[in-house]
């Protein structure tokens, strides 16, 4: 038996493929809801909260696209805004209105410009994970698979690194004006005992 892509065309069909499985993301996930109107232009596609109760937003998107970066963001500023009232509205879930809430992208792949962004988001708890649905036999699936961005330093490690590397080249300065000092004491002084045999 071979393993087939499925193809996924619309957000929709995504959509509902997660609300079935959304522990196919990241274990631990309570679906609030989908589709969730935030203002007039902008709808939470699913909205989760984790084990610890911080509230997770998805983006959902069937091609690469970096404008869902903004939008999640967008998402994302108007619901840590609101995190109060929908512990208050939500009371059957367990929301931590405490942490600021985190963001999930999903979709088949990541430009290296959005990954780019996202990695220089300090501050910010953005998870991308990349996703195929397949086929083995009778079974269907959503794989999905976490992107490893490189974080960025902040300015106290930053600092750090310059000054550990600005010393490495001091010490090292040091070394060889040292050996260069020791070679000509060793010439001068060869040229001494050269001069006291004539």
């Amino acid at each position: 038996m071979s393993i087939e892509a499925i193809s996924v065309k619309t957000a929709h069909e995504l959509e509902q493929i997660l609300l079935s499985d959304i522990g196919a993301v990241e274990k631990g996930l309570t679906i609030i809801g989908s589709q969730i109107p935030i203002n007039a232009s902008t709808k939470l596609d699913i909205l989760c909260h984790d084990e610890k109760g911080t509230l997770v937003i998805f983006q959902l998107g069937t091609q690469e696209d970096d404008t869902m970066l903004f939008e999640a963001l967008k998402a994302l500023s108007y619901l840590d805004t609101a995190k109060h009232m929908l512990k208050f509205y939500y009371t059957n879930f367990k929301i931590n209105d405490a942490e600021t809430p985190r963001l999930i992208l999903l979709a088949p792949s990541f430009s290296k410009n959005l990954q780019t962004i996202v990695s220089h988001l300090a501050g910010l708890k953005i998870d991308l994970y990349e996703w195929e649905y397949l086929k083995f036999g009778d079974q269907k699936g959503l794989r999905t698979k976490p992107i490893s961005l490189v974080p960025r330093k902040s300015k106290a490690q930053e600092r750090k690194s310059w000054k550990k590397q600005h010393a490495e080249k001091i010490v090292s300065a040091t070394r060889v004006t040292e050996e260069v000092h020791e070679k000509k004491e060793d010439k001068e002084q060869a040229k001494k005992k050269s001069l006291l045999r004539l």
